[in-house]
């Protein structure tokens, strides 16, 4: 008989899928960790949610716990957000989905055959970015600067590409809190990409997962409320302003591209009783309230790690010090490898994200991403120590 193998059953793009790796590779006990995007837990809105949930079952029970579609009310709710900032949706412009991860996951199924190219941040979100790889496209890696992507550098890069007789798919940006770097695009730039999209017809597919959570600063237009030409997808989620657990996000952007997605979208609409649940705590008007609560509470542990970092890294290490959002990135001089300093931090029970898991060029062993999101503010500051003194150490 033939040795069979279930894995000699699996599609090819299944077999070349490597495992995740991050974090199985350090062994010893980690204390700290400043690896992750997590919300702090203690902020979720939990007597405000059951309060939504007990009325939404008690009035609706036997619609919300059957087959059927997101509740009306949230689509209104998430179109006056829209609205809000000066983008024009509509029930045909807006998809709901399982998270923004899910609608941005969907795109390769839309938009990309294999070798298509897709133009992306270096550094920038992979958990996103590896799907489109993941689908055959090629990416394409523009550069992120202090003010975000470098956009004279993407211009450059889609003239070359035209000449080649080559129109990308799409273009992925995070242009407002950066993940990773924490940068904000201005204004200047932001309509520069705005009018490149238009000019080469090239989406643009704006992450906004962290806008709401702007600590100082003034607030800077969207791309989507940039445009008029329909060049622009804008994605955003309530992950980061109510609960990373309600796995709720949303697209708006033209209604063919919203139809689109929706057809790969194999197990249907988002299940009505948490479209339910979300829309009638949104309804009550508390949600504005608690987006400040989340503000006062990050904004005070980012400026706990970038004074401990003023006090505790060599001074040659550069900190960006963001507007909003959850992460700082630093710049690590030229005799400190961010995987060697991983290795050596989780030794003392300290990690984070190293940038060489934030660029899917292969750059980023210059730099490490600190999230500040989800420790404590005792974690922060013995986190930071620790981290310092070992840098220190890895230069005696």
């Amino acid at each position: 008989m033939p040795a069979y193998r279930i894995a000699d059953l699996f599609a090819q793009r299944a077999k070349n899928i490597a495992p995740p790796t991050y974090g199985t590779e350090l062994t010893k006990i980690i204390t700290v960790s400043f690896a992750y995007g997590l919300a702090d837990p203690t902020l979720f809105p939990h007597a405000d949610l059951a309060a939504a949930t007990a009325a939404v079952l008690a009035e609706q029970a036997p619609t919300v716990l059957n087959y059927g579609p997101p509740a009306t009310l949230l689509y209104e709710q998430i179109i006056s957000r829209l609205q809000a900032q000066g983008i024009a949706g509509d029930r045909n412009s807006v998809l709901i989905g399982y998270g923004s991860g899910q609608i941005l996951g969907l795109l390769p199924d839309v938009f990309v055959e294999p070798g298509d190219v897709v133009i992306v941040e270096g550094p920038t979100f992979l958990g996103v970015v590896t799907r489109f790889a993941q689908a055959g496209a090629k990416l394409i890696t523009i550069p992120v600067d202090d003010l975000g992507m470098d956009v004279d550098a993407l211009e450059v890069t889609l003239r070359n590409l035209k000449q080649q007789g080559i129109r990308p798919r799409f273009i992925y940006t995070i242009p407002t809190f950066h993940n990773p770097t924490g940068v904000t695009m201005p204004l200047f730039r932001r309509k520069k990409l705005v009018a490149l999209a238009a000019e080469y017809g090239v989406l643009v597919v704006e992450d906004d997962a962290y806008s709401d959570l702007r600590f100082r600063g003034e607030v800077v237009p969207s791309l989507a409320s940039l445009d008029h030409e329909g060049w622009v997808l804008y994605v955003s989620t309530f992950s980061k302003i109510i609960a990373p657990g309600v796995r709720l996000g949303w697209a708006c952007g033209d209604p063919t591209i919203i139809e689109r997605l929706a057809m790969f979208k194999s197990e249907g609409p988002v299940g009505p009783f948490v479209s339910h649940v979300v829309a009638r705590y949104c309804a009550t008007g508390k949600l504005d309230g608690h987006i400040q609560k989340l503000i006062a509470n990050y904004q005070h542990k980012c400026d706990l790690l970038l004074d401990a970092i003023a006090r505790e890294f060599p001074s040659d290490v550069v900190a960006l010090r963001p507007d909003g959002g959850f992460f700082v990135w630093c710049k690590l001089p030229p005799d400190i490898s961010a995987k060697t300093l991983l290795t050596a931090a989780s030794e003392h029970g300290v990690t984070f994200l190293p940038g060489t898991r934030c660029y899917a060029n292969g750059q980023g062993d210059d730099a490490i991403r600190l999230s500040f999101s989800f420790q404590p503010p005792e974690k922060i500051v013995e986190g930071i120590t620790t981290l310092g003194s070992v840098l220190h150490q890895l230069r005696q």
